[in-house]
Parts: C-alpha cells; structure tokens; sequence
C-alpha cells in the first residue's frame, strides 16, 4: 500500500490508521502563528461509524488504502441482509441493512449501487446519486406564499419526510438528491 505525507490527505480518501480502516471526512489545513504546519483531518472508521479528529504533520506518513468498487444489483431484503446480485458474474451475496443506514428507504429493487471492498469485506455502499421518487402527503398550496425559499413538509412513498418547494403537489414524482436526502428537481 502507498504512503503519503500527512499534507496530501484530502477527503475521501482512505486511510489504515491505528489498527483501522478510516475515511477521511474533513480535512483543514492549519499554519499556526508558532510551530509547524499541519492537517487537521475528521475521520469516520469504515466498520463502527466512529468518529476521530488528528493532527497530521507533513513528515507524518500514513498508509492510503484502496477499495475495490463493484457494481450490484439489488434484489430483495430478508431478515435485516440485503441480497445483491454482482452485474459480472451474476454470484449474490448478502450485506447487512445498516451499511446504508438512514439512506436505506432510497434503496428500490433492481437498483443499482457500488458496494466498496477491502478485499472480501464490504465496507460501504453508494446509491445513484438522484432518485425518483413519489410525494403521497403534503400541505395544500397557501396562496400568496412567496417561492422564494419557503419549504414545506412532504412524506414520500417510501416513508421519508423532506422539505419541498411549495409548487409540488400530492402525487407528483420528484427527483431526490440521495446524499443530502434533499428535494432536487421535478420528476
């Protein structure tokens, strides 16, 4: 595995630091008035969730690790693990719920998501970044009501409740943007 000088961290990358497997979040370079320069660097541990703020000097090495990213199928949920089918060889493999976590009610059966590997291990899961989805509850246009940044509440076909601008209407089918789990466009 490579390694890079603390100074080269940027987020998104993947680092093994302290026995584990971290993502780097944030990442904010700092020049202090006295001393040396360093990275202050937000990391998220890929098997627990847990959070880590260090210090990385730039003659501190670290060691990158690269994932493998596959593409799946997704077929069905059975007793907390979802089944995906791998597009290539057509072999199903089961992933616990929680590598989504609350991006899970996005997931539809046939999509398709990015499971990232370390090896055999599936570390986490990626879905499309936009996905359709239907509005089945929310309040009457209020006329008068300017668009202009005012959002009202709206409870999705599967489950979610986002804010939508005050235009959509029971029933439509808006595009929602999966990462921030925000409304993003009309369907």
């Amino acid at each position: 595995m490579p390694k890079i000088n603390g100074n080269e961290i940027r987020p998104g990358n993947v680092l093994e630091h302290d026995g584990g497997l971290w993502a780097a979040v944030k990442v904010s370079h700092v020049k202090p008035g006295k001393g040396g320069a360093f990275a202050q660097v937000e990391l998220k541990n890929l098997r627990d969730g847990r959070k880590l703020n260090e210090r990385f000097r730039s003659a501190d090495k670290v060691e990158q690790v690269r994932l493998d990213q596959k593409d799946q199928q997704f077929l069905y949920e059975s007793n907390g693990m979802l089944v995906f089918m791998d597009s290539e060889t057509y072999e199903q493999i089961e992933l616990p719920a929680d590598l989504l976590g609350d991006r899970r009610p996005f997931l539809q059966d046939g999509m398709t998501a990015t499971v990232e590997y370390y090896g055999d291990e599936a570390l986490s899961m990626q879905l499309p970044q936009k996905v359709t989805c239907k509005v089945v509850e929310t309040e009457p246009v209020v006329k008068g009501q300017t668009a202009a940044n005012s959002y009202k509440p709206a409870v999705l076909d599967n489950g979610v409740r986002i804010m939508v601008p005050p235009f959509i209407g029971q029933d439509e089918d808006i595009i929602v943007h999966t990462e921030l789990m925000e409304y993003s466009e009309r369907a």
